[in-house]
C-alpha cells in the first residue's frame, strides 16, 4: 500500500465531511457533542478541499464538499453578515477574561485594563492569589463581588458603575459561584449574571455543565428588564446546550455582525473556539465586539461595548 498526497487529501476530506455530519446528530452524548464546537474549522477545511477536488476533477468529492461547505457556512456566516443590533444610548464597555488560575503574570491583565478602561470587568478562574493581586482594582472600581476559589472556578466582578445589588450564589450541581448583580446605569437597572460551568469532558462533567446552564437559564427567565449574561460557558454557539440557553432566555450573542472571534485555547491557534460569551436582551444595543491580546492565560479576553 502506497501513501500518496492525493490519498492523504482524500482521507482529510472524508474526515471533514464525517465530522461535519456527526456534529449535526442531536444525541445527548458528551463525546459526540464535542464535534459541534469546530464549525469554523470545518467550514474553512470544506472550502479548501472543495477548491482542491474541483481542480483535480473529482466530482464525487467535490459534491460532498460543496454540501459540507453549505452546511457549515449556514452556521458560521450569520455571525459575519448579520447586522449588529444598534441602539442609541449610554455606552458601557465590558471586559471579560478567564485569567487562568495558575497564571502568575498578573501585570498583563492590569496593563490591558489600563489600556481599555472598561466600565465592567468580569474575571474567571480567580484563585486566592489572584484575588490578593486584584485588590488594587478597588481604587478604580469601587463596586465589586469577589469569590475566589482554589482550582479553576473562582469569579470576580468589578464595576465603575454602582451595583444596587450584588452577590455570589451557589450554582448546582457542583456549587460553583455565579455572580448575580443589578447595574445602575443612570438610574436604569441592568441585571447582570456571570457564570463559569464545568468543562464538558466526560459524562458527569457534561451533565454538570448542562445543569448549571439550565439553572442560569431559569434564573434569567425570571429576571425582568434589560439583562446580560457574561460567561466562560465552556460551550460554543453550536453546542445544543448553548442553543437551549439562548432559546430559553431570548438573549442574543453580541458576536452577530462581528464574527466568530475564538477565545480558547491560545496554545492551539488553529483549533481555537469561541467559549467566552456575552449575551444581551433586546433592550441592549451592541457597538463593538473584539478579542483582546494574550494575558498569559489560555483564553483571550473579550471586549464588548454595549449601549443602553
Amino acid at each position: 500500500m502506497r501513501v500518496t498526497i492525493k490519498g492523504l487529501l482524500q482521507a482529510a476530506a472524508v474526515l471533514t465531511v464525517l465530522f461535519s455530519v456527526m456534529a449535526m446528530i442531536p444525541a445527548d452524548n458528551a463525546w459526540l457533542q464535542l464535534f459541534a464546537h469546530f464549525r469554523l474549522q470545518y467550514f474553512a477545511a470544506s472550502i479548501i478541499f472543495l477548491a482542491i477536488f474541483t481542480a483535480l476533477r473529482e466530482p464525487r468529492y467535490a459534491l460532498a464538499l460543496l454540501f459540507t461547505s453549505i452546511l457549515n457556512g449556514a452556521m458560521v456566516a450569520p455571525l459575519y453578515i448579520d447586522e449588529p443590533v444598534r441602539r442609541d444610548g449610554i455606552e458601557i464597555k465590558v471586559l471579560l477574561a478567564n485569567v487562568l488560575s495558575t497564571n502568575s503574570d498578573h501585570t498583563r491583565l492590569f496593563d490591558l485594563l489600563e489600556t481599555e478602561q472598561p466600565d465592567l470587568v468580569v474575571l474567571f478562574e480567580v484563585s486566592p492569589q489572584w484575588a490578593t493581586s486584584l485588590a488594587r482594582l478597588g481604587r478604580t472600581y469601587p463596586h465589586s463581588v469577589v469569590e475566589p476559589r482554589e482550582g479553576n472556578f473562582g469569579i470576580a466582578m468589578y464595576s465603575r458603575l454602582p451595583l444596587t445589588s450584588a452577590a455570589a450564589v451557589s450554582s448546582g450541581p457542583l456549587g460553583f459561584p455565579t455572580v448575580v448583580a443589578a447595574l445602575n446605569v443612570s438610574g436604569r437597572s441592568v441585571q447582570v449574571v456571570a457564570t463559569h460551568p464545568m468543562i464538558p469532558l466526560g459524562a458527569s462533567n457534561y451533565d454538570a455543565r448542562n445543569e448549571q446552564l439550565n439553572g442560569v437559564g431559569r434564573l434569567l427567565q425570571r429576571t425582568p428588564g434589560p439583562r446580560m449574561l457574561i460567561g466562560d460557558l465552556n460551550a460554543t454557539m453550536w453546542d445544543p446546550a448553548y442553543r437551549t440557553l439562548e432559546n430559553k432566555t431570548w438573549l442574543r450573542n453580541v458576536r452577530h455582525g462581528f464574527g466568530v472571534l475564538p477565545t480558547w485555547p491560545t496554545f492551539m491557534p488553529l483549533a481555537m473556539i469561541p467559549i467566552d460569551h456575552v449575551l444581551v436582551s433586546d433592550e441592549i444595543g451592541v457597538k463593538d465586539v473584539r478579542t483582546g491580546p494574550r494575558i498569559g492565560s489560555d483564553h483571550l479576553p473579550l471586549v464588548v461595548t454595549i449601549t443602553l
